[in-house]
Formats: C-alpha cells, structure tokens, sequence
C-alpha cells in the first residue's frame, strides 16, 4: 500500500473509533467534570458505590433513570448505608440524564 494511503486509512479508523467511543468518553469527562470521581469510581466503591454496582442494581428497575437523575440533584441517604449523596443542584437535569444513562448502560 502506498505511504499516502496507509496513513489516510489510518486516519479514517481512528475517526470511527472516536465516534463509537465518543459519548463515553464525553460521559466520563462530564462525570469529572462535575466531581462525581471525588466519591464514586467505575469499578470500586470509594466513598460512594462503583458506577458498577450502581447499575448492577438498577438493571432490572424500570424506573431507574428518574430515581437516579433525582438522586444526583437532591441527594439521599439509606439505599448504600448511612452515609449520605449530597445534592448536586448545579448539575443540570440533562446533565444528570447524560451521567445516569452512561452509568446504567456504559454508553
């Protein structure tokens, strides 16, 4: 294969893989971003659940995103112990959907 080619074909792959990998990435920046890392992380419990066990809980509840949504804005206390989640009324809702939806599904 020419020089030119290889490196267009290259190129043109790593663009499809930033876009699949696009909203979790973007997710987990957002997550970041808005301090969720300081108590939670993907797969161990820190202060908080692992992401992953977040959404090994939820799987089954149809409901979940609202819950969750809710949870991240007004906080709670009681469904992983005493100690509680504090509110997060400066992530928006659609923020919150955004974060809650990449928890639950990965994407």
């Amino acid at each position: 294969m020419h020089p030119t080619a290889a490196r267009a074909t290259v190129r043109l792959l790593a663009a499809g893989l930033a876009l699949i990998a696009g909203p979790a990435l973007a997710s987990a920046e957002l997550a970041r971003a808005r301090n969720c890392n300081a108590c939670h992380a993907p797969e161990k419990k820190l202060i908080g659940p692992s992401f992953k066990d977040i959404a090994a809980k939820y799987a089954s509840d149809a409901n979940a995103q609202a819950k969750l949504v809710r949870k991240v804005r007004e906080g709670g206390v009681g469904v992983w112990g005493q100690i509680p989640m504090p509110a997060n009324p400066q992530v928006t809702v659609d923020e919150a959907g955004t974060l809650v939806k990449w928890i639950l599904t990965g994407r």
